[in-house]
């Protein structure tokens, strides 16, 4: 007697006790080894871009993903945990959180139903760029700045327009501003505190680019605590302005990844169509209302991530053979002149366990790299190595 079957099952012409589904050194049964075939339905414009990724070897002082130095206190982890503990597991989450979008809400201030949160402001720049970008439209953007921006708008379909940096890696307003009315700019991006030059945008300068061009101005403020001015204010003068925001630094929530974006209800609705239904897991949404309960000690930190900031600027500047740019983020770009910057880069994890990242790979950052900042330690440790390694200490 036969077995009855499944709609799940597959075709009996397809799998059979003949020709079972395996794998092996040549890949999938009937694969091409090189995966022609499939790379060809792939878009051409997404196999030129380079993936987002980043190997981290384990240093003594990690100083390369400006995370916070420090882990959230003990007593918010169990308070977190706790939660949790409660919640039932076998539940989803909810899709937005009423409570917690009215605590992000106050502390923004702003209005809840134009509050957003993700998985990472990460996926926030996603839902952003897809709900906005058509085939052809163009997004400018100052360079060197975050390359998810560049990747994500290639994957759909977008062109990318980059607008290098003024000297000292100042923004240049006023080109941006020529280059998004010239290319009739869909979107505009503004990264400030800019990573990876840690630039700060001049006052005034996003009103310039809402009142002068017709684009999405997205104002991507992740490093924002740390320095520099703020377009919160200007949400309620125009539905053209996305302002992103994360947990991941002056927070020092990076391993539990919870962004947020703030924008005119209207468009908030319509950004929400571009995320992914529970894209935020119960944990990370425990965490984030913590933090919010316990700003005044997650705020003493930023003031002493400022100050390490300022100390190691200064020492910087007093070594020969490289020039540190001005920060308002919790990491400073240096350039060096003496030293290969590679060799700086290898010399400090290799000799000194000190692991910052080289960015000297990219356009304009040529023989560069960026320090995180960290505790008043790290930034001595840092600044007592790049001398040795300047004055030729081995």
């Amino acid at each position: 007697m036969s077995q009855p079957t499944s709609p799940l099952d597959p075709p009996a012409s397809r799998v059979s006790a003949d020709r079972p589904l395996s794998t092996g050194a040549s890949g999938p049964a009937g694969a091409s080894s090189d995966g022609a075939e499939g790379l060809a339905l792939i878009k051409p414009a997404v196999r030129a871009q380079t993936a987002y990724t980043l190997s981290a070897p384990v240093a003594q002082r990690k100083l390369n993903q400006n995370e916070s130095p420090w882990d959230m206190p003990p007593e918010v982890k169990r308070e977190v945990l706790a939660v949790v503990e409660r919640a039932p597991w076998q539940r989803y989450p909810e899709f937005a959180p009423p409570a917690l979008l009215a605590e992000l809400a106050l502390h923004y201030g702003w209005t809840a139903d134009g509050v957003l949160v993700g998985n990472g402001s990460n996926e926030l720049i996603q839902a952003t760029l897809a709900v906005a970008l058509e085939s052809g439209d163009v997004v400018v953007a100052p360079a060197p700045t975050f390359s998810l921006y560049r990747l994500l708008t290639a994957v759909l379909g977008g062109r990318y327009r980059p607008v290098p940096l003024g000297p000292g890696f100042a923004f240049d307003v006023d080109e941006l501003i020529d280059v998004a009315v010239r290319e009739r700019a869909r979107v505009v991006v503004l990264n400030s505190p800019n990573n990876p030059t840690g630039s700060a945008l001049p006052a005034g300068a996003v009103e310039r680019v809402l009142e002068e061009t017709g684009a999405l101005v997205v104002c991507d403020e992740a490093y924002q605590e740390f320095g520099g001015p703020t377009a919160l204010p200007l949400l309620a003068r125009s539905s053209r302005l996305v302002v992103l925001r994360t947990f991941s630094k002056a927070l020092g929530m990076a391993g539990l990844r919870f962004g947020l974006a703030l924008a005119h209800p209207a468009v908030a609705r319509e950004i929400t169509k571009g995320k992914l239904p529970y894209n935020v897991n119960l944990v990370t949404l425990a965490a984030a209302a913590a933090a919010l309960r316990h700003q005044a000690v997650l705020e003493e930190r930023v003031r002493e991530v400022v100050a390490n900031r300022v100390r190691l600027a200064a020492r910087l500047a007093a070594l020969p053979g490289l020039t540190a740019y001005p920060s308002a983020a919790n990491f400073v770009l240096i350039r060096l002149q003496a030293v290969p910057a590679r060799e700086v880069f290898r010399r400090l994890l290799d000799e000194y366990g000190i692991l910052i990242r080289d960015v000297s790979s990219a356009t304009g950052l040529e023989q560069c790299l960026r320090i995180s900042v960290g505790t008043a330690e790290d930034m001595d440790a840092v600044a007592d190595a790049l001398a040795r390694i300047l004055a030729g200490v081995r």
